[in-house]
């Protein structure tokens, strides 16, 4: 039940953010379209903005399922470019409404988790130790999201299948090569 709830209130918010801007939505806008109480708002969320991330990050994790490997991580990256799209009002509305570390910090988490995957799978041969896997995630996280975080702030206009096959084909092999690089480092 508890997850029907959630899902509901952020369709609630969706549907609003067509409508107006995040800071004019009210928690008894979303608690009276859901037909459930303020209270049991409270009980999933601390304020709009929780349920903003959370529905960020339930978004993501749809787009992302089963593509954090080194043969599909760029199907998970048009797949994240796609979500993003596709809630292209929520998303634009979002951008606007909360803070950009915010907006950072979950597009962080969601290439973070994509990358990551494939340093885990690229590095299982190695001797890498965790801080150094971290580091190489870290690092192609920032050029992922500082590149989305541009083409969110021009409003989406550009064809993210063009942008994500630049990224791509820049990035081909660069994680096993850096993965390499430490490990010639290690030694």
């Amino acid at each position: 039940m508890s997850n029907i709830t959630k899902k509901a209130l952020m369709e609630s918010l969706k549907k609003f953010m067509l409508q107006k801007p995040l800071n004019k939505i009210t928690i008894n806008d979303l608690t009276a379209d859901c037909g459930i109480s303020r209270m049991a708002f409270y009980y999933h969320f601390r304020d709009i903005y929780d349920l903003v991330e959370w529905a960020c990050l339930e978004e993501s994790t749809k787009a992302l399922q089963g593509k954090k490997t080194y043969e599909t991580w760029q199907e998970g990256l048009l797949q994240i470019f796609e979500a993003v799209y596709e809630n292209k009002p929520f998303i634009i509305n979002a951008y606007h409404a909360v803070s950009r570390e915010q907006i950072e910090n979950y597009l962080f988490h969601l290439t973070h988790d994509l990358i990551m995957g494939v340093v885990l799978e690229q590095s299982k041969e190695t001797d890498l130790s965790d801080a150094q896997k971290n580091f190489i995630a870290d690092f192609y996280k920032y050029s992922f999201v500082g590149i989305m975080l541009d083409w969110i702030r021009q409003g989406m206009k550009d064809d993210y299948t063009s942008i994500c096959d630049n990224m791509c084909t820049t990035i081909q092999g660069n994680i096993t090569n850096s993965i390499k690089n430490f490990t010639n480092v290690s030694k």
